[in-house]
């Protein structure tokens, strides 16, 4: 493995990282401007943005695309000057976030909705934060909608396990927790957000500025067994999309004068699977373009998923990418613009982890739960929970099975088992049982 440098520091908080010109592009929503950087380290800020900046992206004449994230605006730098493309002021019900990139290659600017925030400030040395999400991969036009009995205890329901059993839990635990003599002792914060199936990409701003005054985070997605198995280390996550821009031109008289977009986003799809090994995993999920037999098709988007185990394998497959777009773009005289980024970083199970697994083990034999653990391949909220430093169980929510399918199931007998479990998390905590360093 290739050792890791630091090439550029002292930033805020880093959204939307975009490979372009050479540079590694990065709207930086902390300190209101977007900044690039190249192989050498030299950071230069490309503008400031007031309204903070989010998702970027480029145009075929490679003019900077900004999403700025406040006033629901899609900004465009040119010659040194912002230029406001569209608004959706009065269309938006809330803040934009994202880019996006259709089959054609054209920019969407994209809004993740609200996010409900509860904050318990006392005079405590110890802060929790709590998060659950709203959403399910269930769209409102999606056929499983309604809930029903599969045997006694067994209900089965869009989302019932995943998460909202996990918000009925988080919600008694609380009540329990304040109940008792405990609750002066500890402060705690709450967010429910509103895109954690799509990756929490307009909420993560919310969740890394929350997790700086806390200390532990306890996450309420369902048990990664239906026995209440926790999940222990968490590989990182990261969505995708190349755009690729050809030449058209007539099959049959002058296909030499073409650019096929389709065959270099094949060779690029070939290069990005070849990358995949026990430490990275690649799912080159979809490649949308091309047009009539007869045309040599100049547009293609292909879109894939990468999974690391740690932080080094996820800046190895960054320059990996960065490579193979590169590579493909020089031996099909083609031009690639790429989205996306790591929006989930890995999540391993350190010394500092395992103390707060340790606690929750000790919670579970109290009450006569014998609690373990293994690693997963799935992402959640608490991998940028543990990305921020914080100590985090992430799988605190119920027992159930068969979630994002429309099996989904919530064994019930669990609500009433993992919130007395998460209520005495909380008061152990409260009297000091977590000490915030690991063995």
């Amino acid at each position: 493995m290739s050792d890791t440098r630091i090439v550029a520091a002292g930033f805020g908080y880093l959204e939307a990282p975009r490979w372009h010109g050479g540079r590694l592009w990065m709207s930086d929503i902390q300190k209101r401007q977007v900044i690039c950087v190249d192989l050498d380290g030299c950071a230069t800020v490309a503008v400031g943005v007031p309204r903070r900046p989010c998702g970027l992206g480029f145009t075929p004449d490679s003019d900077l695309l900004i999403v700025s994230l406040e006033d629901q605006r899609l900004l465009r730098l040119a010659d040194g000057m912002l230029h406001e493309v569209a608004t959706l002021k009065g269309v938006a019900i809330c803040s934009l976030n994202d880019v996006a990139v259709d089959a054609a290659g054209r920019a969407f600017a994209l809004a993740h909705g609200d996010n409900l925030h509860i904050v318990m400030d006392r005079p405590a040395n110890k802060r929790v934060l709590l998060t659950g999400h709203m959403d399910t991969v269930f769209p409102a036009d999606h056929p499983f909608q309604a809930l029903r009995w599969l045997a006694e205890g067994v209900l089965n329901g869009p989302g019932v396990a995943d998460m909202k059993g996990g918000i009925a839990v988080m919600l008694w635990a609380l009540r329990c927790f304040e109940a008792s003599p405990f609750a002066p002792q500890l402060g705690w914060e709450v967010i429910l957000n509103s895109d954690e199936e799509v990756s929490s990409l307009g909420s993560g701003p919310l969740l890394a500025e929350t997790a700086r005054r806390c200390q532990i985070g306890l996450t309420f997605e369902p048990s990664s067994l239906p026995d209440g198995t926790l999940a222990g280390a968490r590989k990182g996550s990261g969505n995708f999309a190349a755009a690729v821009a050809g030449k058209a031109a007539h099959a049959g008289r002058n296909p030499e004068e073409g650019r096929n977009a389709i065959i270099a986003a094949a060779d690029l799809a070939l290069r990005l699977d070849a990358l995949k090994g026990p430490t990275l995993s690649v799912n080159v999920a979809k490649m949308d373009g091309g047009g009539p037999n007869n045309v040599v098709p100049d547009t293609a988007v292909l879109r894939w998923n990468m999974r690391p185990s740690s932080f080094e394998d996820q800046h190895r497959a960054s320059h990996a990418i960065a490579d193979a777009i590169s590579a493909v773009a020089a031996a099909h005289d083609v031009s690639i613009q790429l989205s996306g980024s790591f929006a989930r970083p890995p999540k391993p199970m350190d010394a500092h982890q395992r103390k707060l697994f340790d606690l929750v083990r000790a919670c579970g034999l109290d009450l006569g739960l014998d609690i373990g653990w293994r690693d997963t391949g799935g992402v959640c909220d608490g991998n940028n929970l543990a990305a921020a430093g914080l100590a985090v169980v992430d799988t605190l929510g119920v027992r159930g099975g068969s979630i994002h399918s429309d099996q989904e199931y919530l064994l019930t007998a669990s609500l009433v088992e993992r919130a007395r479990l998460s209520a005495l998390i909380l008061m152990r905590l409260a009297q000091g049982a977590w000490d915030g360093h690991g063995a």
